[in-house]
Parts: C-alpha cells; structure tokens; sequence
C-alpha cells in the first residue's frame, strides 16, 4: 500500500515541481521535495524519481527554447539544494573541493548557458573544483585556463550543430601545444545526444547524456589523463 501511494504521489509531484519552477517558486519547489522524501524515506529517491525527470523535461524545453534563463536558473538553485540535503543525508555534510581542477564553458558562438550550468552544479557537489568560463569561450581560452590551474579535464559544451564544429579548435589547440592525452576533452549538449558520431567528428574525448552523468565521465576521463601524462 505504501509502495502505491509513493507511485501515485510521484507523477503529482514530479507535475508540480516543474509548475513550481516555471513559476519561479523555489519555496514552493524545495517544500514538494521535502515532502516526498519524508515519504520516500529519503531524498536520494526524492532526486531520482522526482528531480532528475523534472530535470530532463526542462532540459528538452529549454532545447527548443521553451524555458526562459530564468527558469533555467530556478532549475539550478532547486537542484543544487536537494544535491546538499542528499549529502547531509548521508554523510553529515557538504562535500569540499577533492577533486579536480575542472574547467567547463561554452564553444566560441555558444550562448545556451542551462545545460552547462547544471553540469557544474552537480560536479561541484561530486567534489569537483570548478571554474566555470561562461559562454562564447575560445578555444585558446580553455587551454589557457587549463594550463594555468592544472586542470586535466575540459568540459566544453554546445547545443547546435553549427557550433558544436568550433570544438574542433579546441582539439587543435590541445594537439597544437602538445598536449593530447595530457588534457582530455569532454564534449556536451543537444546535438551530441541527436549524433553521438559527432563526438569523434569534433575530437571529444567522452560525453554524457545527462548533468547527472556528467562528473562519472569527469573521473573517468581525469583517470585516463593521469595514465597518459602523470
């Protein structure tokens, strides 16, 4: 009977949490998951049946430019709260700076900030120290900033196809210095979950499907740079 009532909760609250934040109430977005974590038993549930799909469908709006930035940053602040209480949940705090550097941004002509966003707020709570570039990124830039804090990874995303071609430059701007294996590139956005054969064709070392995804391939990718280049 329990197991029912959470099932049946679950399709109402995952419905009025992405009400809530449309709207911009980010009190009311953080009660709806409070709520069902205390019937779930805890908010890892809470994040996987409830935020994580609520996730996904602003994710795809936001593609086809139905979510505002506004809206996009809700998203990220109600995210972002439900991944500290997960982490005080189970273990007692937040988790410092362990890993990294990371740097993320996006490709030179790039503006579709969400998606990056949310890779960084979920890396930050993976442990990840991240410095996060912005939009419209160079590919000097990201390199530059690479070889400066000693970051191994770089996260560079893109939504269109058409600047999801200027990751090329990235990859030449590694090979060019000398770099390859040393730094490993992760690609991201739209179009790489549309083609997944772009990520070769553009040089990317790895991609994830979703920001949920994306620190596992962090580390992943930060283990094969150190087999590479220690």
């Amino acid at each position: 009977m329990i197991i029912k009532e959470v099932a049946m909760n679950a399709q109402e609250t995952r419905s009025d949490l992405y009400d809530a934040i449309i709207k911009g109430e980010i009190a009311r977005a953080e009660r709806l998951l409070d709520d069902y974590a205390r019937l779930a038993g805890n908010y890892r549930l809470a994040m996987k049946e409830i935020m994580e799909p609520v996730l996904r469908a602003i994710g795809d709006n936001w593609h086809l430019e139905r979510i505002s930035l506004a809206q996009g940053y809700v998203a990220g602040k109600v995210a972002e709260g439900i991944l500290k209480k997960i982490f005080a949940e189970e273990k007692g705090h937040t988790p410092s700076s362990t890993k990294g550097p990371l740097i993320l941004g996006n490709i030179e002509d790039d503006f579709h900030a969400l998606g990056r966003k949310l890779v960084s707020i979920f890396s930050e709570a993976a442990g990840w120290k991240v410095y996060d570039l912005g939009n419209d990124v160079t590919a000097g830039a990201f390199v530059d900033k690479a070889v400066e804090t000693g970051a191994r990874v770089l996260g560079v995303s893109a939504m269109m196809f058409t600047t999801a071609e200027n990751i090329k430059k990235v990859r030449s701007e590694i090979d060019r210095r000398k770099m390859t294996g040393r730094i490993q590139l992760a690609v991201g956005g739209a179009v790489f979950n549309l083609r997944s054969e772009l990520v070769t064709e553009v040089g990317g070392d790895g991609t994830a499907s979703n920001c949920m995804e994306a620190p596992q391939l962090f580390d992943e990718l930060w283990r094969k740079s150190l087999e590479v280049a220690p």
